[in-house]
């Protein structure tokens, strides 16, 4: 058995000590992830508390509301009555309605019970008159109300099971928010369920043997669940997004299998080389357990990119997601060579007869060679044409539009959506949508009333409003709440419209005229517009900040400015053409039909920056991995074209396979019936798809050939930067003329 060398490569160091302590590297990792989900069960992950959600203007309007009144947020409910034959005044439409307030008035958890057939209720009856609103608000905060809110809702479908020939339906601020949440976490929960066994079959196809697929999935898996439970720790500290444990098992799973994926894969082919099983693991620390090493940190400077966005939820998610990047790396680069090490060549056991025969462990790949072959032959037509249709693929990007989803997001088998959509049609949005305009001021002077009655008739004049404005005072007579239901559907260009004018213009005019007057307006669309306005100013900033820090990095480890530019842009490439692919299906609608969804003419607002940041960070391990494996062989002495021939038909399977994991992965979240869900799904699986494919495997080793030598170009000033190890064996260049070049494609 060879024994390990010697090196000042770390992932090797590492490698060899977890090889030579296997018990203490196992069984401290157990440890670890016992001890990290006792912390996350004692300390409990804090969430961001939606009422400090907001942003820009909104935020500040929310805070002026939840100071001037307990509750800024009234939490009103709303039953629709509607029939296509009744109109309101009919006796049997009459009795409905005298049935379903009769249903809910006494409950000790409600109050402010308004009946449309009460006087001065005139907007709760349609114009046409087949329709009318029971509205009350839900005592206590949002988390009380929840509980509470079940009996109510089965008191009012009694009553509608009762009148057949009514259409009577609940929807409101508890009703919907409990019952859309519960269904959001279920989606979440089942497309986490339906990744892993999309990931347990590709590792079968790669592996063929069961102990093989155990290995990475379950390692996997608990770097995910120890991530979970230590995120309990930040979470106080910075709030995380309620879809915290979702993204993680997401980011995790990939990168988790990818990085055991590449160290098997390259110890597996060491040993099929001839190599001892000690020389073949070290050999696979020391070149693709570097590689998982400049692959973490570079996903994790990539993920701290969403700490730049300056939204709470961002900044939670970036968090989170260095953390299980981080810890998948660690468990890769220790536990991994620990059991490998115990295990031997019995990772081979339980194997699939017919599934392992199709596997190659010498890493020569006759497929990719294939592939391989024109690209080399005609580098310049490949490179331009690969290249044109990436640019191609790019320019839907050019006409991108972002909007926060309203109900345009949501199917209408999603709870309470058919009766919201009922209301907005029936009632111009009448009190479903409302902005509200926070005033804080003086209420009982003349100025402050004759402002705020100013505020309502210029409203109404220039056409802004859908519905009866209400203004609401506090006790104190210091904060007004004056709700206004904008035109529009709340977030398309007719709302946004109004909102501007209203922020913009009326507001200025009227309630600014007041000396010391506090003012702002939040409600969805004030919402949605700052939450967008935030994003378009901060994406420069995180752009910024991913792309310098990941070409540093590329050139400190490459010592190539050109393989550092290049990297840079290839992956700029990539997510672009996900951009164009983007527009095109949501956007554009192009893909309607076949995924059936209804689109709302823009692409959810939190969705670029997210996308960016991921797919900037995934797709560099893929970079890193086969560059790596390039550079090694350039550094035994091939000459460029050899090692790049080399490089790319030696990763060019696991990187399909690591690429076939993340795409089935995110694939899953294209089949969830929530629009916004459905575009990450599409957004990030063709991205990858693109990536592994048209960039890796044509328009990489095109520009590489092209290139030649000028690929490892470093200017004199930057001599001064370390030469880091790209293999267990490095070669000067004095040996060059004893290497064997790769074989010739084709050949």
């Amino acid at each position: 058995m060879s024994p390990l060398k010697r090196s000042n490569n770390l992932a090797a160091r590492m490698g060899r000590w977890s090889a030579s302590h296997w018990k203490t590297a196992v069984f401290g990792w157990l440890a670890f992830v016992v001890a990290a989900l006792a912390i996350g069960a004692v300390a409990g992950t804090k969430t961001i508390d939606q009422k400090d959600a907001n942003v820009g203007q909104s935020h500040k309007a929310d805070k002026i509301l939840q100071k001037g009144f307990p509750q800024a947020d009234p939490q009103t409910e709303i039953v629709l009555i509607q029939s296509s034959k009744r109109v309101a005044d009919h006796p049997e439409f009459r009795a409905t309605i005298d049935a379903v307030v009769g249903a809910v008035k006494g409950n000790a958890q409600i109050k402010n019970l308004r009946s449309p057939l009460d006087a001065g209720n005139a907007d709760q009856i349609s114009k046409d008159r087949h329709a009318v609103m029971v509205t009350w608000d839900m005592k206590g905060e949002y988390d009380q109300a929840t509980k509470k809110i079940d009996a109510i809702q089965a008191a009012v479908n009694k009553v509608g099971n009762s009148h057949p020939g009514f259409y009577i339906g609940e929807a409101g601020s508890v009703s919907s928010g409990k019952a859309l949440d519960k269904m959001f976490t279920d989606q979440l929960k089942l497309a986490g369920e339906r990744s892993i066994p999309i990931t347990i079959i590709v590792l079968l196809l790669v592996f063929g043997a069961l102990v093989a697929v155990g290995v990475p999935l379950l390692l996997a898996l608990s770097g995910v669940m120890a991530t979970i439970g230590l995120v309990a720790l930040p979470s106080h500290l910075v709030p995380m997004d309620s879809n915290v444990s979702a993204v993680v098992l997401l980011i995790g799973l990939a990168v988790g299998v990818d990085y055991s994926l590449f160290y098997i894969k390259r110890e597996r082919e060491e040993r099929a080389a001839g190599k001892g099983a000690r020389a073949a693991l070290e050999a696979a620390a020391a070149t693709s357990g570097r590689s998982v090493l400049i692959s973490g940190f570079t996903v994790m400077i990539a993920m701290a990119g969403m700490m730049f966005s300056g939204d709470k939820s961002y900044l939670g998610l970036g968090i989170a997601t260095m953390m299980v990047v981080g810890i998948a790396m660690l468990g890769s680069l220790t536990v991994l060579p620990a059991l490998l090490s115990k295990l031997g060549d019995r990772i081979e056991k339980g194997k699939i007869p017919y599934l392992h025969r199709l596997r190659r462990d010498s890493g020569d790949n006759r497929f990719w060679k294939a592939v391989l072959t024109p690209a080399l032959r005609r580098p310049g037509l490949a490179a331009a044409i690969s290249g044109g249709v990436l640019l191609a693929m790019a320019l839907p990007a050019l006409s991108l539009h972002t909007s926060q989803s309203g109900l345009d997001a949501l199917p209408n088998s999603a709870p309470t959506v058919p009766t919201i959509k009922k209301i907005q049609k029936t009632f111009s949005n009448g009190t479903v949508a409302e902005s509200q305009v926070a005033v804080k001021a003086n209420l009982d002077s003349p100025a402050a009333q004759r402002a705020i009655e100013a505020l309502k008739s210029q409203t109404i004049a220039r056409g802004l409003n859908s519905g009866s404005i209400d203004v609401e005072v506090n006790a104190a007579h210091t904060v007004a709440r004056v709700n206004i239901p904008l035109v529009g559907k709340g977030s398309d260009d007719r709302s946004n419209a109004a909102l501007a004018e209203l922020r913009n213009d009326i507001l200025p005019a009227t309630i600014g005229t007041v000396p010391g007057a506090e003012y702002g307006v939040t409600g969805d669309t004030a919402n949605s517009a700052d939450s967008n306005a935030l994003l378009k100013q901060k994406a420069p900033l995180v752009f910024g900040f991913v792309l310098i820090f990941a070409f540093l990095l590329l050139l400190v480890t490459f010592r190539s400015i050109v393989i550092a530019a290049k990297a840079v842009l290839l992956n700029l490439l990539s997510v672009g053409a996900a951009y164009g692919v983007l527009v095109a299906v949501f956007q554009w609608g192009w893909g309607e039909s076949l995924l059936g969804f209804q689109g709302n003419g823009g692409i959810a607002s939190w969705l670029p920056i997210f996308m960016f940041v991921i797919l900037f960070g995934l797709s560099m391990d893929y970079h890193v991995f086969i560059l790596s494996r390039v550079r090694e062989a350039f550094d035994r002495g091939m000459k460029t074209e050899d090692a790049v021939v080399h490089g790319i038909t030696t990763t060019a399977g696991v990187v399909s396979s690591a690429a076939l994991v993340m795409v089935g992965a995110f694939a899953v979240f294209a089949l969830m019936p929530i629009l916004d869900m459905k575009e990450m799904g599409i957004g990030l699986a063709a991205a990858v798809l693109i990536d592994a494919t048209i960039v890796r495997a044509v328009l990489l080793p095109a520009t590489m050939k092209l290139l030649g030598d000028a690929n490892w170009y470093l200017p004199r000033w930057l001599e001064w930067l370390p030469r880091l190890e790209h293999g267990d064996e490095p070669v000067s260049k004095e040996r060059a003329p004893e290497a064997t070049p790769a074989p010739a494609l084709g050949a």
